[in-house]
Formats: structure tokens, C-alpha cells, sequence
């Protein structure tokens, strides 16, 4: 294996001349560039289950999908194979605006699984829809009735603080904090955007989500939202979305 001080990194801008994009049949533009250790059926299976009515919000991105995207440099850089050490200075994703358009490099080679690999790039492609688009009102009167109905949990540290934030104001009779209660809208339309998509792409148990100390929202409370976003985003043709409950015995 080559060593860190053989491998030569890469300016973003180097590695969006040098790899074709792809128009994705549901409008999603991205490539592969390196050692990624993903194959192209796979690559295209994974982007295909964005659902094609976010795309129109997506125009501006393109999703490059690179060994390594280093974290320790003031310009973006990417590495076309993996070692330990460059490992030790990659971050899961870097963004870098390339004349118009604004390049989003996955890290394939951090995550240990397509389940990884594949939640790093929805919660993306959720982040940028929420940017471009905004929260559907429709989303975020559900969140909220759940909210104020003190329905267990959140579907990350980011919507638990801010829905935390939020209600205590609230609670204090000062009114409602307005712009927590916003950028909760946000985490948590982001969370579930990404979580059904995730869903359309592959099998995944819920509780594999959870990353740090908070409760998670309630199985029956993310399901309506699941079922809400489904509404509103209809998976592509050859996805299907449906939601599985374990039962005991």
C-alpha cells in the first residue's frame, strides 16, 4: 500500500476537470473519481433513489463521490486512494463552489458500509434541498403538533436541541423562540428527507441511526412523518418505500 507521503492530493478544481458528471436519470448530477471501492451499479443505484422531484432545487450541486476529502487544508483537497494517515485527516464531506456549480466530495473510503456511505450522502442531498427550497409548511405543522403533544425523542442531536430550545422559551411564558423553533423545522425535515431515502436505498433498523445521547423519536411519530415526506417526494419507479415493525416472539 502506498504511503501517505506517495499519494499526490488534489485540488477540487483538478478533480472536477478531470471526471465526467453524470445526469442521473432523475436529474441528480455526480461521479466517481479514485479508488472508491464502490462499484458503478451500486454508485448509480444509491443516487437513483433521490426521488426526481428534489432535483429541480438540486440544479446547483453535483455530487463527487472520492476516496478521501481532506480536512486540514484551507483549500479542498482530495486524495485518489486511501492510507491510515490521510484516513486520519479526511472529514466526511467538503463542499467547494466550482464556478456555478457547487461540488459536494463524499468521502467513500471513512464509512465501513453502503449504510454509511449512503446516510453521509442523503443527509447531503437533505441539507442542500433545505437550503435551496426551504421546510414544506405542511412538515413543519406536523413536527410541531408532535412536539406540543410531548411525543418522545428527535431524530438527531441538532432537531432534539433546537425542539428542546424552542419549548422551554415556551414553557417560560416568553413566547415561543422563533428561531429555534425554526432551525428545528430544519433539522428535523432534513433528518426525515434523509432517513426516507435512506429507506428507498436500503434495509436499516431505526436505532442504527443514533450517534450520541438522545432519545430517539418514537417509532409510530416517525413513521407519519416518513409518510408525510413520501407524499410530498413519491420514490422514483424501481424504489419502494414501506416501513417494517419488529414484533416480539
Amino acid at each position: 500500500m502506498a504511503s501517505s507521503t506517495q499519494i499526490e492530493l488534489w485540488p477540487a478544481e483538478k478533480v472536477v476537470a478531470a471526471v465526467a458528471v453524470n445526469n442521473a436519470s432523475n436529474g441528480i448530477r455526480f461521479a466517481a473519481w479514485g479508488e472508491t471501492r464502490i462499484s458503478e451499479p451500486d454508485l448509480e443505484r444509491l443516487v437513483g433513489a433521490v426521488p426526481a422531484t428534489l432535483s429541480a432545487a438540486l440544479a446547483a450541486h453535483a455530487y463527487y463521490f472520492v476516496p478521501l476529502a481532506i480536512a486540514d487544508t484551507g483549500e479542498t483537497m482530495i486524495a485518489p486512494n486511501y492510507t491510515v494517515d490521510l484516513g486520519d485527516r479526511a472529514i466526511c464531506h467538503r463542499n467547494a463552489n466550482i464556478g456555478p456549480v457547487e461540488a459536494v466530495f463524499l468521502s467513500t473510503r471513512l464509512v465501513e458500509d453502503r449504510f454509511g456511505l449512503a446516510f453521509e450522502f442523503f443527509i447531503n442531498i437533505a441539507h442542500n434541498f433545505v437550503e435551496a427550497a426551504g421546510v414544506p409548511e405542511s412538515f413543519s405543522a406536523l413536527a410541531w403538533s408532535q412536539a406540543e403533544a410531548q411525543v418522545r425523542g428527535e431524530t438527531s442531536q441538532d432537531a432534539w436541541e433546537t425542539r428542546r430550545r424552542a419549548q422551554d422559551t415556551h414553557a417560560s411564558q416568553k413566547g415561543i423562540d422563533e428561531r429555534s423553533r425554526s432551525t428545528y423545522f430544519e433539522s428535523a425535515f432534513s433528518d426525515s428527507l434523509a432517513v426516507y431515502m435512506l429507506s428507498l436505498a436500503v434495509d436499516f433498523d431505526y436505532h442504527d441511526l443514533r450517534e450520541r445521547e438522545y432519545p430517539l423519536l418514537a417509532a409510530p411519530a416517525l413513521a407519519e412523518r416518513l409518510r408525510h415526506v413520501s407524499s410530498l417526494f413519491p420514490a422514483n419507479q424501481g424504489y419502494e418505500f414501506q416501513i417494517l415493525y419488529r414484533r416480539k416472539g
